[in-house]
């Protein structure tokens, strides 16, 4: 008679029937005599000291800087205090909010950012969904100029961008020297500084900061969504804007919310257009405001003035960044899918 062949799941009963009849100290002797046992300890305990040393390092600055946020001007001068303050306080938190308008600039900075992010994101899901799924002549060289804004820095064209909004003028009717009946129905150049127009203008046209990588994130994403589902609409009866906002949009979601939250990042903290098209800032307070006055207040006349400023300054920054962190905790998950079918990473 042929033996009975034994299979793994035979082995593996037994050696859960002999491992359950020896006491727990027995059974860890035992795992502890394997050679496999003791390597993995070593690779566990030299990961985690690892992970503990780059999260130390990364996260340290962020802890002194909460801690600098509560110290007083005593404590910013004794050498024995690192990052527990002896006399805790919020006079900077105080001062950065009653003196550098902090809530007045949160107010502003959401609303135009909101504005130019909403913007921003419907413009590139357009531009985007006509560069991937529509070929006509033309449509490459397109292409390479959407890059092309990408490359060019944007301080190069300082001069001209505030040149254009100081006299803006639509129809460019001047610069053509047209005179007569038309330059008064169009009126004279307006001067857009000092409000939202230059931005929401930007934005419209598809030539704010970072339109072009916006642009060509949805491109990216749209070249992967199958032109089944979009013949199939045609075949249904449904026309071009049809498709596209009852089925594309839809898909493009987490996508859209990937754009928005760079674009809200981004005119959040931006100071390069700020300074530009605002000329008097203190009729109308924004987020690098708070960053970049010390309260008088707060101001030094001693040794430690340099060190203390730095104190204020980190602290306006922590109270910039703040909504970011929040807004981006509820958004996270949106984030990390839209970066993972855009084409940036793969």
């Amino acid at each position: 008679m042929d033996s009975p062949k034994i299979t793994k799941e035979t082995k593996k009963r037994l050696v859960v029937d002999y491992e359950g009849k020896l006491s727990a100290k027995e059974r860890l002797l035992k795992k502890l005599k394997t050679s496999n046992t003791w390597i993995k300890a070593v690779v566990n305990v030299f990961r985690f000291v690892l992970m503990l040393g780059v999260s130390f390092v990364i996260l340290y600055p962020f802890f002194a800087r909460i801690a600098g946020s509560f110290m007083t001007r005593a404590d910013v001068a004794d050498p024995t205090v690192s990052l527990v303050p002896k006399h805790f306080t919020l006079e900077i938190y105080k001062a950065l909010i009653v003196e550098n308008h902090y809530f007045e600039a949160l107010w502003h900075t959401a609303l135009l950012s909101l504005l130019c992010a909403l913007i921003q994101t419907l413009v590139a899901c357009l531009i985007g969904y006509g560069l991937a799924k529509f070929k006509f002549k033309g449509n490459k060289i397109l292409m390479g100029i959407v890059v092309f804004t990408m490359v060019i820095p944007h301080r190069t064209l300082k001069l001209a961008m505030a040149q254009h909004f100081a006299k803006f003028d639509l129809f460019a009717v001047q610069a053509w020297g047209m005179k007569g009946p038309i330059e008064g129905i169009f009126g004279e150049p307006a001067v857009l500084f000092n409000t939202f127009w230059p931005l929401i203008l930007l934005s419209v046209f598809g030539l704010a900061f970072k339109n072009g990588l916006y642009i060509y994130m949805m491109r990216q994403f749209f070249k992967g969504v199958p032109d089944e589902l979009e013949e199939s609409a045609y075949v249904d009866g449904a026309g071009t804007f049809r498709t596209f906002f009852q089925i594309i949009i839809p898909l493009s979601v987490p996508m859209m919310i990937t754009i928005f939250l760079f674009s809200f990042a981004w005119q959040w903290t931006d100071e390069f257009y700020t300074k530009l098209f605002w000329n008097n800032p203190e009729d109308f307070y924004l987020m690098p405001q708070v960053y970049q006055n010390i309260p008088d207040s707060l101001r030094l006349n001693d040794g430690i003035e340099s060190m203390y400023n730095n104190i204020v300054q980190n602290t306006a920054g922590l109270m910039i960044i703040v909504p970011l962190v929040i807004l981006y905790l509820f958004c996270q998950r949106y984030l990390v899918q839209g970066i993972e079918r855009s084409g940036l990473v793969g």
